[in-house]
């Protein structure tokens, strides 16, 4: 298979397993806008940081897992890989359980960290719980999903990712509105999508293509931090969101209120369906860039790459042209107290926020890219830049000086300078020759 060929299949298979994450995202906002207002919107805004840091976890021993694994097969180091790959999976579970106790015992103390008042507390507190209860299966999910993709299963990889979200819109809508379980409802239909996923997932280990071999071991240290080291870029991405949202809801909680983080609600549910796109692309790109990186193919190493920041400038681009002239109807599908101030803001926000997107699909390939191929202190540099060290003196600055409008100006100036950083230190021709 070509070049040209073999890319846009593990892309579009990856995107589209991401499409139907992001429906259930967005299924999660609507039913929840409907049934439970502005107050419901700001709740579910404020517990996403908890939910992008176990994602995190997941997508770190996914990313950083799989590329080693890649890396040692195109090696032919076969049980090197197949540590990695059991090493991944022990501590993603011992992590999850972590979560989930902390989910049992300390969801309230959570929800009001994360800036939950008493009109959104109790439904915060549920929905946090929920989500950290059921966090083992979001970890594995993740780490599996990563480890069939890069043992050349992308379409079932994709399927999982499909099942699991369709499954979660029907069950959105059965829990929210006939069952009237509320919040605990929109969360227990997302947590049921991770299971559902695995189920699929599992059908792998019974095919030919099959090479993934768990054997129980001793917990090696070296190894996961070798893991975590070289996947942390997709922890980051994932922490400099929930950073990015928590000091968001804070600035403009002072500011708006909860009005303003329903607006903001609205552009940041959006926006997280946007980037898991660009994460799309990137995942999907990962094997091809750790196989070649492995085997010192600079050419194809180069034509992926290439490849990849098209694809998420050109997604940049259909998003962007799609919210110019259809603004108003999204807004209007997740106002449902149609409050005019809400929509006015929400308005302004998707246009200067969504800039961004241009700079931030290639930040994603970018780190992406550094972890692959075996770049991990660049990947991790890079990612915190994106997830803190810019962004957070940049609105508060903005803030003060413009209010709302410099907070949405802030995102798409922080990802502009890392866009400009990136492209003076990315130099494959250099990295091939130091293997």
């Amino acid at each position: 298979m070509g070049m040209n060929k073999l890319f846009f299949k593990y892309v579009s298979l990856n995107v589209l397993g991401m499409v139907g994450i992001s429906l259930y995202i967005l299924a999660d906002t609507f039913f929840i806008a409907q049934a439970l207002g502005s107050n419901g919107i700001a709740s579910l805004n404020l517990s996403i940081p908890a939910y992008g840091f176990i994602n995190g976890v997941g997508l770190m021993l996914g990313l950083g897992g799989a590329s080693r694994y890649s890396i040692l097969n195109a090696q032919k180091k076969t049980k090197a890989a197949q540590n990695v790959y059991a090493q991944a999976l022990m501590f993603g579970v011992l992590v999850g359980v972590v979560f989930l106790l902390l989910g049992l015992f300390g969801s309230g103390f959570i929800a009001r960290s994360l800036g939950a008042n008493k009109e959104t507390l109790a439904s915060t507190s549920i929905y946090l719980q929920t989500i950290l209860f059921f966090s083992p299966f979001f970890i594995l999910n993740n780490t599996l999903q990563s480890f069939v993709r890069n043992d050349g299963d992308p379409s079932l990889a994709m399927s999982g990712m499909m099942i699991g979200s369709l499954l979660n819109i029907v069950l959105d809508y059965i829990f929210i509105f006939p069952l009237g379980m509320g919040m605990f409802g929109a969360a227990l239909a997302t947590c049921i999508a991770p299971i559902s996923s695995i189920a699929v997932l599992f059908i792998h280990f019974k095919r030919p293509v099959n090479h993934l071999k768990f054997v129980f071991q001793k917990v090696n240290w070296n190894v996961l931090k070798d893991i975590c080291y070289l996947g942390a870029t997709g922890f980051i991405n994932e922490i400099a969101s929930a950073v990015v949202l928590f000091l968001f809801n804070t600035i403009i909680f002072s500011l708006e209120g909860n009005l303003g983080l329903a607006a903001y609600g609205i552009v940041a549910n959006i926006s997280f369906v946007v980037l898991s796109l660009f994460t799309g692309v990137a995942q999907g790109a990962q094997p091809l860039l750790s196989d070649s990186y492995g085997k010192r193919d600079l050419s194809k190493m180069k034509h992926v790459l290439t490849l990849s920041i098209l694809t998420a400038l050109m997604i940049s681009a259909m998003v962007y042209l799609t919210t110019l002239l259809f603004k108003s109807e999204i807004i209007a599908a997740f106002n449902s107290d149609q409050n005019t101030h809400v929509a006015e803001m929400a308005a302004i926000g998707l246009m200067i926020y969504f800039v961004g997107f241009f700079f931030a699909g290639i930040n994603t390939i970018s780190t992406t890219y550094f972890s692959a191929t075996d770049q991990p202190r660049l990947a991790l540099f890079f990612s915190l830049l994106r997830g803190g060290v810019l962004i957070i003196p940049i609105v508060l600055l903005f803030s003060y000086l413009w209010g709302m409008n410099g907070i949405w100006m802030s995102y798409v100036t922080a990802e502009a300078i890392v866009v400009l950083w990136i492209l003076i230190k990315m130099n494959p021709e250099k990295r091939i020759k130091k293997i």
